[in-house]
């Protein structure tokens, strides 16, 4: 089950979303109440979905699906304005309101897609980029989120995964900290 990441500025949206969601099963990893804090939770999870309940200040859908449309699935559940103005083809758009089980039915199918498109990293792999994201803090004096979405950025915009740039770094064939 991927995690679940559920943010909008509303605290009565986001609860009304959760114990919808939870109702159905499906278990929420984290509520985000700001466009920063579901941009960190984004960058600490690597892979899920991330559900916005209305525009965010600070994380329009849009910019949300270029820097993390690679491993998220993003859904968006707002007033058709607001859908409109969205034009990634990477978000998921729900018309609000409605009916529970549209909502529920979107996720569930998001769950199937992300399951069918994220391959799962080996532990070693995963301990790889752990370990590069050490050295780039070291290097940089910066912080983990910092750390992974370099490694990220690098490898997308070299069309490489990140446990090869991980393994480079680590061997000091790059020199692009």
């Amino acid at each position: 089950m991927p995690r679940i990441i559920v943010a909008g500025a509303s605290e009565a949206s986001r609860a009304q979303l959760t114990r919808l969601l939870a109702a159905s099963g499906l278990g929420i990893f984290r509520q985000c109440a700001s466009g920063g804090e579901l941009r960190r939770t984004l960058n600490e999870c690597e892979d899920g979905i991330a559900i916005l309940a209305g525009t965010l200040p600070g994380a329009p859908a849009d910019e949300l699906a270029a820097d993390f449309g690679d491993a998220f699935q993003l859904l968006m559940i707002s007033r058709p304005e607001a859908l409109e103005a969205c034009e990634s083809p990477r978000v998921f758009k729900l018309a609000f309101p409605c009916p529970g089980s549209r909502v529920v039915g979107a996720v569930e199918m998001l769950c199937q897609l992300h399951a069918m498109r994220m391959p799962r990293r080996s532990d070693g792999d995963r301990a790889l980029v752990e370990e590069a994201k050490r050295l780039i803090m070291r290097r940089e004096g910066i912080d983990e989120p910092a750390a992974h979405r370099h490694i990220q950025q690098y490898a997308m915009r070299h069309n490489m995964k990140m446990t090869d740039y991980a393994a480079q770094l680590l061997q000091g064939g790059s020199n692009d900290v």
